[in-house]
């Protein structure tokens, strides 16, 4: 007999990696679903403790899979814009976290209802980044295989040694679609997963109306704001790493267990987070705490029951 958990000690927002989904593996689907299983038994923990949970995850991984099967069936079938690409992998994703978790709650004995809903996230159509594409995604291609794929009027940039790929704009997040019913969800104690890969991007038009376009939103932001329109304080943050380092992957490294919101600007001033790494995620945190957060922990996905415990992770706060 099932039983019904407690949320005695609110609701946090759990965001999810989509690397930390597949782990370095290929990232097919026996792996992702493999994988969410394990992450999943840890969320039962984190509910058995009394917290209620708002779920996002990355897809940069699998939005880059879903690209890939695009240019490998064109002339076959029709392609897909990229962000309907975004809310295939959505879909792909919450459902797997879905049945999984619910799969755990059952062997667990506790009972919770699992939401997972496609989420489109309003950008600003004059946002800067339409004009300065930055975010590298799908296949790499070869220096004279890019040059005819730069005739699709796509920006195609060298992505270090490792070749040439697409970059499409990565604009800020501003407001979630359909937040009332997500807070609805939550106050009746579902446990909701909302904005995968940062939401599916879409511009307000001058008649009020929405328009999907092609760019991708960074997950660890959007969850930000989904968190601040959804009053939640604490953030706990999913990667494959047990801590934050400074001078990481050096000799020098040393592992932070707490900063402050002070201390976190000051150390990514001083270079300690560069963007291709922590540096996205920490400017997250950052926006998150400075518009009324109160602490974010980042972690590893083994450590998922046990955050918010002293000692665990690196916690950051205001």
């Amino acid at each position: 007999m099932c039983k019904k958990t407690v949320f005695d000690k609110g609701c946090v927002l759990l965001a999810i990696g989509g690397h930390a989904l597949v782990k370095g593996k290929r990232g097919d689907f026996k792996d992702q679903l493999e994988e969410t299983r394990e992450t999943c038994k840890h969320v039962v923990e984190l509910l058995e403790r009394g917290f209620n949970v708002v779920i996002t995850h990355g897809n940069g991984l699998q939005v880059g899979n879903e690209l890939l099967r695009m240019e490998l069936s064109k002339g076959k079938v029709s392609p897909l814009p990229l962000y309907v690409c975004g809310a295939c992998t959505q879909g792909t994703i919450g459902y797997t976290i879905q049945i999984t978790l619910l799969n755990e709650l059952m062997i667990s004995g506790v009972w919770r209802p699992v939401t997972p809903i496609v989420t489109p996230v309003i950008v600003d159509r004059h946002d800067l980044a339409f004009k300065e594409p930055t975010k590298f995604i799908g296949p790499f291609y070869g220096e004279s295989e890019a040059k005819k794929i730069a005739k699709k009027n796509w920006v195609i940039k060298k992505d270090a040694d490792r070749g040439y790929r697409r970059v499409v704009p990565s604009p800020f997040p501003k407001r979630i679609v359909g937040i009332e019913g997500i807070k609805e969800l939550v106050n009746r104690g579902h446990i909701v997963i909302s904005c995968g890969g940062g939401g599916i991007p879409v511009i307000e038009k001058e008649d009020g109306t929405l328009e999907g376009v092609d760019a991708v939103i960074d997950k660890d932001f959007a969850s930000m704001v989904l968190a601040i329109e959804l009053g939640i304080k604490k953030i706990i943050m999913v990667t494959d790493i047990e801590k934050v380092f400074l001078n990481y992957l050096t000799e020098n490294q040393v592992p932070i267990d707490e900063m402050s919101l002070e201390e976190a600007e000051k150390y990514l001033g001083d270079g300690h987070f560069p963007p291709g790494s922590m540096g996205p995620k920490i400017k997250a945190v950052i926006n998150f705490l400075k518009k009324g957060g109160e602490e974010v922990v980042i972690l590893s996905i083994e450590n998922i029951g046990k955050a918010l415990e002293k000692g665990v992770g690196t916690t950051i706060h205001a």
